[in-house]
Formats: structure tokens, sequence, C-alpha cells
């Protein structure tokens, strides 16, 4: 059973990783039931704490991956209904375009917002749009630092 649980788990930190740039899997909480699974085996024991602080950080990440794109528009001058319409087009894209909604739903939503805003000025909103992409790029490369940093504990606990 261990030695399964073992292979189980290795499993989910590839998958994990794969995750953290393929939108249509999650990374991070597939990496952490990995840490899981290993833990219930004779392989390797986390402490509590380190379960615990581990499922925060892919709580707050799962969390700012919704956000991030929405901060990139702002900073790079999008007003707040560039914003409002990438946080919506994270959130439509999740759930309607997967995979492929989760980067063009933040880009194609800021971009929008912008328009409905200044309807003359789609330099501005292309401009709102590329910077909701640059967030979403940011956020994926936090996801796959993380998902990393999880693989390397791993690798650590199991040798």
């Amino acid at each position: 059973m261990d030695l399964f649980l073992l292979i189980t788990a290795s499993i989910c930190m590839l998958l994990g990783l794969a995750g953290s740039i393929l939108p249509i899997l999650p990374g991070p909480p597939i990496c952490y039931a990995g840490f899981l699974l290993v833990h219930f085996s004779s392989y390797a024991q986390f402490s509590n704490s380190f379960l615990i602080i581990w499922a925060l950080v892919v709580i707050i990440l799962g969390i700012l991956e919704y956000y991030i794109p929405t901060w990139g528009t702002k900073k790079f001058g999008g007003t707040k209904a560039g914003q409002r319409g990438s946080l919506i087009g994270t959130i439509a894209g999740v759930f309607f375009f997967p995979p492929l909604g989760l980067i063009l739903g933040p880009f194609l939503g800021a971009y929008i917002g912008e328009l409905t805003h200044d309807k003359d000025d789609t330099k501005k909103a292309l401009r709102s749009a590329w910077g909701s992409f640059i967030g979403f790029l940011a956020g994926t490369f936090i996801k796959l630092i993380t998902s990393a940093v999880m693989i390397y504990f791993f690798v650590r606990a199991v040798i």
C-alpha cells in the first residue's frame, strides 16, 4: 500500500507541475494532494504545521489566481471598468470556455470593460487587456514556482 501511495503521490506532483502551466489542471492543489498521499505512507512524514502552511499557501494562491490579471490591468492603466471586466472575464472564462477561457477571458474582459468606459480609446483598451494578459502570465509563473518548491520538499522528504 505504501508503494501505491508513493507512486500516486509522485504522479500528483508531476501532474501538479504540468497543471501550473496548463490552465485545465489546478497545479498547486494537485501537488498538495501528493503531499497528503505521501504523508500517509511510511516514506515521508510532514509535520501538521507544514501541511497547514502549505494548505494556506495553496488556498491563497487559488484566490490570487483570479485577482492577478485584474492587478495587471490596473498597473497598465486600466480603469475600474477594465479591472471589473478582467475579473468577470477570468471567472466566465474558467466556467464557459476552459482551458483557453482562462487565458482569453481576462484579456477580452478587460478589453470590453475598457470599451464600455470609453468607446473611442481602443489603444487604451488594448493596453489594459495586455496588462491583464501579463497578470495571467505572472500568476502562471507564481504557480510554477510554488509547484516546483513543493516538488523539492516532496523529493527531499522521500529520499
